[in-house]
């Protein structure tokens, strides 16, 4: 999976299992301190959740140039916007424009409309044998966020939207399986279908 020509900056989690914690109403709710020794990305606003986590992972300029303080977090900080990475001295991937993971030995990750997506197609490229997901609820029934609306210019997504978001991360369920990377969905009320969903004291011990 991991080969010897991912960026420098690419960590090395082969054999590890990480968290990716997304940004849905169940995620405040999860038990992050019995996961510590998890390997994690930590997208959008989820950083303050887990300030231990490894990656902060934003794609939007809008968003990094909203949060000041979340250029202070002490991991590796990566967004998929060429300016913000320049500006704010973050790591940069590149987006393809497609709803399917990336897989080759590069800077390259799918697209898939969100940053979820895009965070697990990082954890696969580090290498990450088992990734779980959490608050990716994939609905509004609980909210929009577990931090409320985002103000100002930044978006916040309407029921079509998360619909999509919903499909193209069902779709790459055999993407993942055929990559040899376990993905156990540890969000309680998840309108995701395609992977196992289990509590997250079970998904990490299992």
């Amino acid at each position: 999976m991991m080969g010897r020509h991912v960026p420098d900056w690419f960590p090395d989690w082969r054999g590890q299992a990480a968290l990716i914690i997304a940004s849905g109403p169940s995620a405040a709710q999860a038990d992050l301190a019995i996961a510590r020794s998890c390997r994690a990305i930590a997208v959008n606003n989820s950083y303050a959740l887990h300030p231990q986590a490894d990656v902060l992972y934003a794609c939007d300029a809008r968003w990094w140039r909203a949060h000041v303080d979340a250029r202070g977090f002490a991991g590796l900080k990566v967004t998929s916007d060429s300016i913000a990475a320049l500006r704010y001295g973050l790591r940069r991937v590149r987006i393809e424009r497609i709803n399917k993971l990336c897989l080759d030995d590069d800077d390259f990750i799918g697209g898939g409309g969100n940053s979820g997506f895009q965070a697990l197609n990082l954890a696969v490229k580090f290498g990450a044998e088992k990734i779980i997901l959490i608050g990716f609820d994939m609905h509004l029934a609980g909210g929009v966020h577990w931090h409320g609306c985002h103000g100002g210019d930044l978006k916040n997504p309407q029921e079509a939207t998360l619909a999509r978001w919903r499909a193209v991360l069902d779709m790459v369920a055999d993407q993942t399986r055929e990559a040899g990377v376990r993905v156990i969905n540890a969000s309680p009320t998840s309108a995701l279908s395609a992977y196992p969903k289990m509590s997250l004291e079970d998904a990490l011990s299992c």
